[in-house]
């Protein structure tokens, strides 16, 4: 655990704040995957744990104001696929957590952080193609599991289930509201685990309620931005943090 006192420290709201609005900006107008930058931004000044339990409250409140647009718009098959995997998927991230130290979650961060930047560019080049056909159900099981897993130590679970999802060729608001709902439910879980394992603390909390204004900033500013930024330079702005981040903290981890 950090100092208290560096959670109110000018310098990390100097890196916190930007971290937030840039995650309600990815959220409410460019999707959810990119979102979390923030935590691997945060993972940079405060422990992985803390990093980790300081963004999910605000996904969470970010989430909520984006659910009611969706609600009862999701595609319930495989929104229940991915839910019914992603149950175990965040209990194998629990117990991951709590076997192993902070340099093992501050690896596996910067490792999604560099293998979502592998896997968006390889799908741009056309390395990666989405299946023609629909993918079974057992792969909707799989990938659900592996999206709570990689949701819990790292809050990156978009990438697996959007490459069951476009292969269901789901229409985009029942793409939308499955990433929507079956995060939702996800977090909500992991809201659970964390708060068992020790992870939410006090302090993290009321630093929640100060931020909590710029995460709905951010959404509000994303969804102004939807149509008025395009997608590449904002992307390419992301992969350039990730990148940086992600290269740092696997270099932490491993020095």
């Amino acid at each position: 655990m950090k100092d208290v006192a560096v959670l109110w420290d000018f310098s990390f709201f100097a890196v916190a704040i930007p971290a937030v609005i840039f995650a309600g900006i990815s959220k409410g107008g460019f999707g959810s995957g990119a979102a979390f930058a923030a935590s691997s931004i945060l993972a940079l000044v405060l422990t992985p744990g803390e990093a980790l339990g300081l963004m999910l409250p605000l996904l969470m409140l970010i989430d909520f104001a984006t659910l009611r647009p969706y609600w009862r718009k999701w595609h319930w098959p495989s929104a229940r696929l991915l839910l019914i995997g992603g149950v175990p998927g965040v209990v194998i991230g629990a117990l991951v957590y709590r076997m192993t130290n902070d340099d093992v979650i501050r690896f596996l961060i910067g490792a999604m952080s560099l293998l979502f930047v592998i896997w968006q560019i390889a799908r741009a080049w056309g390395v990666l193609k989405i299946s023609s056909r629909p993918l079974p159900d057992s792969v909707g099981l799989i990938v659900g599991a592996t999206s709570g897993f990689t949701s819990f130590v790292s809050h990156a679970g978009g990438p697996p289930s959007t490459m069951y999802m476009l292969s269901l060729k789901l229409s985009k608001t029942e793409y939308q509201a499955n990433t929507v709902f079956v995060f939702w439910i996800i977090n909500v879980l992991k809201a659970v685990a964390y708060g068992i394992l020790g992870i939410f603390t006090l302090d993290l909390l009321l630093v929640n309620l100060a931020l909590a204004p710029f995460a709905l900033l951010g959404a509000w500013l994303g969804v102004k931005a939807h149509n008025l930024v395009p997608e590449k330079p904002f992307y390419a702005t992301t992969y350039v943090l990730l990148v940086l981040t992600g290269t740092k903290l696997i270099f932490d981890a491993l020095t």
